[in-house]
């Protein structure tokens, strides 16, 4: 592709979008665009359309998703199937009727089922049932890296499915209902911290800099308290869903950034469905580390970069969702590339752009 090819990156101020925008620019290229949701609501299948009638891309990358945790998935259900689907439809098919050459979808590990052979291969697709929790957003991506493949198959597309897994890093959302569970670990643990220590005026600049809806600007300190302990953040304690005990593999996302860039340049459709036997499916790629700890080792990691000394207790109330998730990362180590950030370090380092340093 050349460097002066047109990018779209959709949701590009995401996680992964932004990382993906900025290794692009790190590479050379010099027209890379995205748009604010206030921009560009990719709900809205006219504005899609009109957008793509007058910026005509080269390229997209589709990162732009209705996304959260356990929690969140839980709760709005008809919202994660719905508008992911609707945003899949929207932006592919504006790609496939304006000739785009190139498109890559970015899907989750969750797509896989429940009780998938460990660990994961591409193949484990829909071989059995999926993790109910969150089953609408995963039927949703699935949707996607199939509406991909069939587009190739159909009409000559090169559209390309990657699948990661947990990802975190830099512009994560730290939100204490809607996150995904590192960044709520981090936030809930590093508020237990100050609770602890009674510094309510370090309380009060976290939650004016990331407010809580629960939470009134002008509440006192033991309003405050109070509403903390909604979500499981006390003096010096903190109380997390679940037992601890599910495995999960964790990626930083400008490393998934790198993966998908490495990918959008140099893997075609044609490179991975030649690896298929038979019928041609299941051309996604997964991207992981291939590495796994449990939300227990994760949560002392946390704690270790935090400083935090406190108590860490378990909800076992509360789902845990599916126990084990683990990506096979052969195929994407055999197209040429391998993670650079190992999870510890990963950790501090979000800890600290979560301060601001």
């Amino acid at each position: 592709m050349e460097k002066d090819a047109k990018i779209y990156v959709a949701g590009h101020r995401g996680l992964v979008g932004s990382a993906i925008m900025a290794n692009l620019r790190r590479r050379g290229f010099t027209r890379v665009i995205g748009r604010t949701h206030a921009e560009l609501d990719l709900l809205d299948s006219v504005a899609v359309r009109e957008f793509f009638d007058a910026e005509r891309p080269d390229a997209v990358v589709l990162a732009a998703a209705h996304v959260g945790g356990i929690m969140a998935n839980s709760r709005y259900r008809a919202d994660f199937i719905y508008e992911n689907l609707q945003i899949q439809q929207n932006v592919i098919g504006e790609a496939w009727r304006h000739g785009v050459k190139k498109l890559l979808f970015l899907g989750s590990s969750c797509i896989y089922p429940r009780e998938a052979p460990q660990p994961m291969t591409e193949d484990a697709l829909l071989t059995s049932e999926l993790e109910y929790t969150n089953e609408p957003y995963a039927l949703a991506k699935i949707a996607g890296l199939r509406m991909c493949e069939s587009f190739n198959l159909q009409y000559g597309t090169d559209y390309v499915a990657v699948m990661p897994t947990n990802l975190y890093g830099p512009n994560d959302n730290f939100h204490l209902e809607n996150s995904h569970v590192l960044p709520a670990m981090i936030r809930k643990v590093h508020l237990a911290k100050l609770l602890g220590q009674g510094d309510y005026a370090a309380v009060r600049a976290d939650l004016a800099a990331r407010p809580v809806s629960t939470i009134a600007a002008d509440a006192s300190d033991a309003e405050i308290a109070s509403g903390l302990e909604a979500f499981g953040i006390y003096p010096g304690r903190v109380r997390l869903w679940g037992t601890g005990a599910p495995l999960r593999e964790f990626l930083w996302s400008e490393d998934m950034a790198d993966a998908c860039v490495h990918i959008l340049l140099n893997v075609s459709f044609a490179d991975v469905a030649a690896q298929c036997r038979g019928d041609i499916r299941n051309t996604h790629i997964n991207i992981g580390t291939g590495k796994e700890l449990t939300i227990r080792e994760l949560s002392q990691l946390v704690a270790d970069a935090v400083g935090f000394d406190g108590t860490i207790e378990w909800d076992s109330s509360k789902p845990d969702g599916t126990m084990r998730k683990l990506c096979d990362v052969s195929r994407l180590h055999a197209l040429g590339w391998k993670h650079t950030v190992e999870l510890p370090d990963g950790v501090r380092r979000l800890y600290s752009w979560y301060l601001g340093e």
